[in-house]
């Protein structure tokens, strides 16, 4: 794949970087201008004490601190992006706090769409470039490293009732500013300090591969898959160790980052939202499983992309072509991947065959499968969604 004729690169969002710099969201706020804000976030976060240091600098703030919600579930929901916006309006919220992963900071941007221009999320907002106007002042604190939502255009929330996960892109939806603290990932456990490194090893793979690959994003997705390589091991296997916590949280931001260059990344993402909305299958743990057979079914379709990946993933590729340079990259991502013990099929992750169906119709719907380097087939996805619910 060659230089594409056109592609566009919008990243707005300050990004600060620094150990227990989550004490200094009060003073962004302040910077931002605003007046009331509110911290949204889920109970696993708010239990293991993550907030304190948000909130003690928002009381500390000339801003009114008017709640902490903490009912944001593993999967955002688009009936939760409702009440949150609803809370928001009752009581005059100009600031939004998001503290937590991607669920949390995806969320944040929904509830913030329906706050700050109203609608109705599914009918008015679902899609791309739709959101007409800046919204609210948004603050993203990450506390996992995968998503790298705090820099990406884009938000996947879930309409239950449906089964699906929605994509809402806009560049409005960049939140105004995102604060990597390290110190705020250590608590997390082995698997899903795995599962949300694989989730971003993931954007950096299919960013690279992707039909809508550019110089900003390669750069990016280059350095992602070289720094989780090297990283997600150590954190990995000793959760306190700061330098390895705080290089993956850069590659998840780096690869949120090569995310806002790239409407559409791939089948593997389009495979995993159809997975989650279906099934109980976490994001990063979907991603774990389907994408050493999405990097197998695409191989001699970007054979190359996969080849100009040996450097980051450490592997001597010196006089081979590019299928067989594909083929040994692509092997030792997936020794990589299954070298952390998450589930490697679907079906061990809980979900039930009886759905591999509709998860390819699903699929086949989601805007991530058009950047996919091979034309993608219902039939061939739906045989993939067979061979990894058997």
């Amino acid at each position: 794949m060659g230089l594409n004729e056109y592609f566009e690169f919008c990243v707005s969002t300050k990004v600060m970087y620094g150990e227990n710099l989550a004490a200094e969201v009060g003073g962004e706020a302040e910077a931002l201008e605003g007046t009331k804000a509110i911290i949204i976030t889920d109970k696993g976060v708010l239990d293991a004490g993550l907030v304190e240091p948000v909130k003690k600098s928002l009381e500390d703030s000339s801003l009114e601190l008017v709640e902490v919600y903490s009912d944001v579930p593993v999967n955002s929901e688009v009936e939760v992006c409702k009440e949150i916006s609803e809370l928001g309006k009752a009581k005059g919220v100009d600031t939004l706090v998001s503290v937590g992963g991607g669920s949390v900071i995806d969320t944040t941007k929904g509830a913030n769409i329906l706050l700050s221009v109203g609608g109705d999320l599914l009918e008015d907002w679902q899609g791309t470039h739709l959101v007409p106007e800046p919204l609210k002042k948004h603050i993203a604190v990450p506390t996992t490293a995968g998503t790298g939502a705090e820099v990406t255009l884009g938000a996947v929330i879930k309409n239950t009732p449906a089964g699906q996960k929605i994509s809402f892109n806009s560049k409005y939806l960049l939140p105004d500013v995102a604060i990597l603290d390290p110190m705020l990932t250590v608590s997390m456990p082995p698997r899903l300090t795995a599962a949300t490194g694989i989730d971003a090893l993931t954007h950096g793979v299919e960013s690279f591969t992707s039909l809508e690959h550019s110089p900003p994003a390669d750069a990016f997705s280059y350095y992602v898959v070289q720094t989780i390589f090297m990283n997600l091991p150590t954190a990995f296997e000793n959760g306190k160790d700061l330098e390895a916590r705080g290089y993956m949280l850069i590659a998840a931001n780096m690869a949120g980052t090569a995310l806002s260059t790239i409407m559409s990344i791939g089948a593997c993402h389009g495979m995993a939202h159809a997975a989650g909305g279906l099934s109980p299958v976490e994001h990063g743990v979907a991603n774990a499983i389907i994408l050493p057979v999405v990097m197998e079914y695409n191989l001699e379709h970007c054979a190359d992309r996969y080849a100009g990946l040996a450097g980051a993933a450490g592997v001597d590729v010196a006089g081979l072509d590019d299928v067989a340079a594909a083929k040994k990259v692509t092997g030792r991502i997936t020794e990589f991947i299954r070298g952390f013990g998450l589930p490697q099929t679907l079906k061990e992750a809980g979900a039930d065959i009886a759905l591999a169906e509709r998860m390819a119709e699903e699929a086949m719907g989601d805007g991530q499968m058009y950047g996919n380097p091979r034309e993608t087939d219902y039939d061939e996805i739906l045989a993939l969604f067979n061979r990894l619910l058997e």
